[in-house]
């Protein structure tokens, strides 16, 4: 139900797509006004809503308050498949498609479906083979921010992956994961050798007592 005419004409706008609001910089089109320069944000790196516990800054209010859960550890969005929690609703949605199959947003290019917007973006980079994540100390790019975060640790000798074993650490999660087959094998060849000694044990008693 809307109160004023205009509210009304406005969200008629969304069912009949039209979007006369574009973006100057990018050309992007938008239905509502307010959606526009939220967006216009991102071009400017404006981010007027400011959290008041680490000053972390965000673009859009509604991600404001999503992130401050993370310092209250309130995870109110809850799977009722799995029982996963999460601080946003959107995080929710995007992993019930998990249990669903869906799919909904699709490369243009090779056809391939992804359950979130930001997944098919970065899939889309293999495809134009840009690469927006630049190192800022040696300057190797990068198309998945995260390989750029990890590339960063050769630069700082961080290894925040650390071996539950031995203590040892990494730089990526992956060679981490590598290293620990090694602590697996050394376990299983232990285990071997310990059921050898069992099983050799009571020949060896029956040899000595005859």
């Amino acid at each position: 139900m809307f109160v004023q005419l205009n509210s009304l004409k406005t969200h008629l706008l969304n069912h009949k797509g039209q979007k006369q609001y574009m973006c100057t910089v990018c050309g992007k089109s938008f239905a509502l006004h307010g959606n526009l320069k939220t967006h216009v944000l991102i071009h400017t790196g404006e981010k007027p809503h400011k959290c008041g516990i680490c000053n972390k800054g965000f673009t859009v209010r509604s991600n404001l308050k999503a992130h401050e859960l993370i310092h209250t550890g309130q995870k109110p969005h809850i799977c009722s498949d799995c029982g996963k929690a999460f601080y946003a609703l959107s995080n929710l949605k995007t992993h019930e498609r998990i249990h669903t199959g869906e799919k909904p947003y699709v490369c243009g290019t090779c056809g391939k479906g992804f359950t979130a917007h930001s997944n098919l973006k970065t899939h889309e980079y293999i495809h134009t083979g840009v690469k927006p994540h630049v190192c800022h100390v040696c300057g190797k790019a990068f198309a998945v921010y995260g390989n750029l975060k990890t590339h960063e640790h050769l630069h700082t000798d961080q290894k925040p992956f650390q071996c539950g074993f031995c203590g040892k650490g990494f730089t990526r999660r992956d060679i981490l994961n590598q290293h620990a087959v090694v602590h697996n094998d050394k376990k299983a060849e232990n285990e071997a050798l310990a059921l050898t000694f069992v099983s050799t044990k009571p020949l060896l008693n029956v040899k000595d007592s005859m």
